[in-house]
């Protein structure tokens, strides 16, 4: 489907899929291999997505795995403003998306740290950390509206059914407020169960019915190697699989760790 987002005043054409690439500047996000934080292996995390492929670098502070701990609003503000400062130097053309879900560090990211896209995986602020309610100041949906910049909206519903149900009056209210370039996410992993994972995207090529873009993030996720066996270091196979998948079902972005192999199956669908 043809789709574009305006990105600062620059029309990002997603008719063909694109890679979001994941740098996670943390101690602590599920899988190790991710995990970016002197100066030098941002850098290089960084200019290793560009290289690679990707087209877009989504930058994360604060892990929302389960059990993960709590990061004030001030440290993830601080590592944010550090990363996107390294990121921007490395690599100034690069689409940047910021993955949080608190709206005044958003606001800020996009203000003053100079990030284009808000990844937000709380469905505008119905869940935070998995399985802890969220108490933020302000509100996502009118941040975003006030910013601006595109927005990516993660489901945390269970069945495909519900977030359908809140995806419309979510995305309805966005608009009202002058939201306009809205991205979907069905939240693999958040909120669901292996099989309701796996049974929404049996049928995520539904999520089209919205005319957004959707983004699928399954990378190395536990609904990979908790039906294969194993652990995230041992699920890009599986990974490359989905990935797939949810290329075939209409997928527009596919947020990932391994940027050459999800580049690689994008290259290979197009031939068909």
């Amino acid at each position: 489907m043809q789709y574009t987002i305006n990105v600062r005043g620059r029309l990002v054409d997603l008719s063909q899929p694109m890679v979001m690439g994941i740098l996670n500047a943390t101690p602590d996000s599920f899988y190790s291999g991710s995990r970016k934080q002197t100066e030098a292996e941002i850098a290089d995390r960084a200019n290793q997505i560009i290289a690679e492929g990707g087209r877009i670098i989504d930058v994360g502070a604060f892990s929302t795995r389960l059990g993960a701990e709590v990061v004030s609003v001030e440290e993830e503000t601080a590592r944010l403003k550090r990363a996107l400062q390294i990121v921007h130097r490395e690599q100034p053309d690069a689409i940047v998306s910021v993955d949080t879900y608190r709206p005044l560090v958003a606001r800020r990211c996009v203000e003053e740290f100079g990030a284009d896209i808000i990844n937000d995986v709380s469905e505008g602020g119905l869940t935070g950390i998995v399985g802890q309610a969220i108490h933020e100041e302000g509100d996502m949906f009118e941040t975003v509206a006030r910013l601006g910049v595109p927005y990516i909206l993660m489901s945390v519903q269970p069945t495909l059914e519900k977030m359908m149900l809140g995806f419309a009056e979510e995305v309805q209210r966005l608009h009202s407020l002058g939201a306009k370039d809205i991205i979907l996410d069905p939240g693999y992993g958040f909120g669901k169960t292996l099989e309701q994972n796996y049974e929404i995207m049996k049928h995520s090529e539904r999520l089209l019915e919205f005319g957004l873009p959707v983004l699928v993030g399954i990378s190395r996720k536990s609904m990979i190697y908790k039906l294969l066996g194993g652990d995230p270091t041992t699920s890009l196979n599986g990974t490359t699989v989905l990935n797939t998948i949810a290329l075939q079902k209409g997928a527009s972005i596919l947020r990932v760790h391994d940027v050459k192999e999800a580049v690689e199956a994008t290259r290979l669908l197009q031939q068909f």
